[in-house]
Protein backbone atom coordinates (compact mmCIF):
# COMPACT_ATOMS: atom_id res chain seq x y z
CA UNK A 1 0.00 0.00 0.00
CA UNK A 2 1.61 3.30 -1.05
CA UNK A 3 2.04 6.00 1.53
CA UNK A 4 1.23 9.56 0.69
CA UNK A 5 3.01 12.65 1.86
CA UNK A 6 0.16 15.10 2.02
CA UNK A 7 -0.23 18.16 4.23
CA UNK A 8 -2.06 16.26 7.01
CA UNK A 9 0.81 13.72 7.08
CA UNK A 10 3.32 16.55 7.55
CA UNK A 11 1.13 18.01 10.30
CA UNK A 12 0.89 14.63 12.03
CA UNK A 13 4.64 14.04 11.74
CA UNK A 14 5.35 17.42 13.36
CA UNK A 15 2.92 16.75 16.19
CA UNK A 16 4.34 13.28 16.85
CA UNK A 17 7.94 14.54 16.71
CA UNK A 18 7.11 17.31 19.16
CA UNK A 19 5.36 14.87 21.48
CA UNK A 20 8.31 12.42 21.38
CA UNK A 21 10.86 15.16 22.01
CA UNK A 22 8.74 16.47 24.85
CA UNK A 23 8.88 13.04 26.49
CA UNK A 24 12.60 12.55 25.90
CA UNK A 25 14.05 16.04 26.16
CA UNK A 26 15.31 15.67 29.75
CA UNK A 27 17.05 12.42 28.86
CA UNK A 28 18.61 13.99 25.76
CA UNK A 29 19.68 16.98 27.85
CA UNK A 30 21.35 14.60 30.32
CA UNK A 31 23.49 12.89 27.65
CA UNK A 32 24.34 16.09 25.80
CA UNK A 33 28.04 16.28 24.96
CA UNK A 34 28.20 18.05 21.56
CA UNK A 35 29.83 20.46 21.09
CA UNK A 36 30.00 21.08 24.84
CA UNK A 37 28.24 19.39 27.73
CA UNK A 38 25.81 22.24 28.38
CA UNK A 39 22.77 20.03 28.90
CA UNK A 40 20.36 21.71 26.51
CA UNK A 41 20.29 19.64 23.31
CA UNK A 42 16.93 18.03 24.07
CA UNK A 43 15.41 21.38 24.92
CA UNK A 44 16.89 22.99 21.81
CA UNK A 45 15.55 20.22 19.57
CA UNK A 46 12.13 20.45 21.23
CA UNK A 47 11.95 24.24 20.75
CA UNK A 48 13.06 23.94 17.13
CA UNK A 49 10.40 21.32 16.33
CA UNK A 50 7.84 23.36 18.26
CA UNK A 51 8.54 26.29 15.93
CA UNK A 52 8.26 24.00 12.89
CA UNK A 53 4.95 22.60 14.12
CA UNK A 54 3.58 26.10 14.78
CA UNK A 55 4.46 27.12 11.22
CA UNK A 56 2.63 24.08 9.83
CA UNK A 57 -0.39 24.87 12.01
CA UNK A 58 -0.38 28.42 10.62
CA UNK A 59 -0.64 27.00 7.09
CA UNK A 60 -3.66 24.95 8.15
CA UNK A 61 -5.21 27.94 9.95
CA UNK A 62 -4.98 29.96 6.73
CA UNK A 63 -7.19 27.36 5.05
CA UNK A 64 -9.78 26.94 7.82
CA UNK A 65 -12.23 29.49 6.46
CA UNK A 66 -12.07 28.27 2.88
CA UNK A 67 -12.86 25.03 1.13
CA UNK A 68 -9.29 24.29 0.11
CA UNK A 69 -6.68 22.32 2.00
CA UNK A 70 -3.00 23.20 2.20
CA UNK A 71 -0.80 21.77 -0.51
CA UNK A 72 1.79 19.27 0.66
CA UNK A 73 4.58 21.57 -0.57
CA UNK A 74 3.20 24.44 1.53
CA UNK A 75 3.22 22.28 4.66
CA UNK A 76 6.76 20.97 4.02
CA UNK A 77 8.10 24.45 3.27
CA UNK A 78 6.42 25.84 6.39
CA UNK A 79 7.93 23.07 8.50
CA UNK A 80 11.45 23.80 7.23
CA UNK A 81 11.03 27.56 7.51
CA UNK A 82 9.56 27.33 11.00
CA UNK A 83 12.48 25.19 12.12
CA UNK A 84 14.94 27.69 10.67
CA UNK A 85 13.27 30.67 12.31
CA UNK A 86 12.99 28.88 15.65
CA UNK A 87 16.30 26.99 15.59
CA UNK A 88 17.96 26.90 18.99
CA UNK A 89 21.60 26.01 19.50
CA UNK A 90 23.75 23.85 17.28
CA UNK A 91 21.35 20.92 17.38
CA UNK A 92 18.42 23.09 16.31
CA UNK A 93 20.45 24.59 13.47
CA UNK A 94 21.45 21.15 12.25
CA UNK A 95 17.85 19.95 12.48
CA UNK A 96 16.66 22.99 10.54
CA UNK A 97 19.17 22.18 7.80
CA UNK A 98 17.95 18.57 7.72
CA UNK A 99 14.38 19.76 7.23
CA UNK A 100 15.48 22.31 4.63
CA UNK A 101 17.23 19.60 2.62
CA UNK A 102 14.17 17.38 2.74
CA UNK A 103 11.94 20.29 1.73
CA UNK A 104 14.14 21.09 -1.28
CA UNK A 105 13.64 17.63 -2.71
CA UNK A 106 10.06 17.00 -1.61
CA UNK A 107 8.79 20.30 -3.00
CA UNK A 108 10.74 20.19 -6.27
CA UNK A 109 8.54 20.50 -9.34
CA UNK A 110 7.95 17.22 -11.11
CA UNK A 111 6.37 16.86 -14.53
CA UNK A 112 2.72 15.91 -14.68
CA UNK A 113 -0.13 16.36 -12.21
CA UNK A 114 0.62 16.54 -8.47
CA UNK A 115 0.98 13.10 -6.96
CA UNK A 116 1.23 12.99 -3.13
CA UNK A 117 2.14 9.30 -3.35
CA UNK A 118 5.09 10.24 -5.57
CA UNK A 119 6.57 12.26 -2.71
CA UNK A 120 7.10 9.00 -0.83
CA UNK A 121 9.34 7.85 -3.72
CA UNK A 122 11.45 10.95 -3.16
CA UNK A 123 12.05 10.23 0.52
CA UNK A 124 15.46 8.58 0.02
CA UNK A 125 16.80 11.44 -2.14
CA UNK A 126 15.29 13.91 0.34
CA UNK A 127 17.14 12.26 3.21
CA UNK A 128 20.39 12.30 1.21
CA UNK A 129 20.01 16.03 0.57
CA UNK A 130 19.12 16.56 4.23
CA UNK A 131 22.33 14.81 5.28
CA UNK A 132 24.39 16.94 2.88
CA UNK A 133 23.02 20.21 4.26
CA UNK A 134 23.36 19.06 7.87
CA UNK A 135 27.00 18.18 7.25
CA UNK A 136 27.59 21.59 5.72
CA UNK A 137 26.07 23.24 8.79
CA UNK A 138 28.88 21.88 10.98
CA UNK A 139 32.41 23.25 10.57
CA UNK A 140 34.15 19.97 11.44
CA UNK A 141 31.68 17.07 11.53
Amino acid sequence: MPHTLDAPAVRTWCALALEALGRERAEIDAINVYPVADGDTGTNLYLTVESAAQAVEAVFAAHETGTSAPAPADAVRAMAHGALIGARGNSGTILAQLLRGMAEVLTAETPGPPDPAGAADRLAPALRRAAELARQAVAHP
